[in-house]
């Protein structure tokens, strides 16, 4: 017998993810400040603009 492929779940488990990564990209943008005005280094301002702008698609939903 063939399985179906439930789209519903995968779509709420997205939702899901989405949802841990709203609130645990804030507080990583925090420290990760921090750590920039302390040991500025190229990497962690790299690092630095891609999380604020993670952080912005991820409150507009542009992702």
């Amino acid at each position: 017998m063939k399985r179906r492929f439930n789209t519903y779940a995968f779509q709420n488990s997205m939702r899901n993810f989405k949802a841990v990564c709203r609130q645990l990209v804030v507080p990583i943008c925090i420290f990760q400040g921090i750590r920039t005005l302390i040991f500025p280094t190229i990497l962690d301002v790299f690092l630095f603009i891609i999380l604020i702008a993670l952080a912005f698609s991820l409150h507009f939903e542009w992702i």
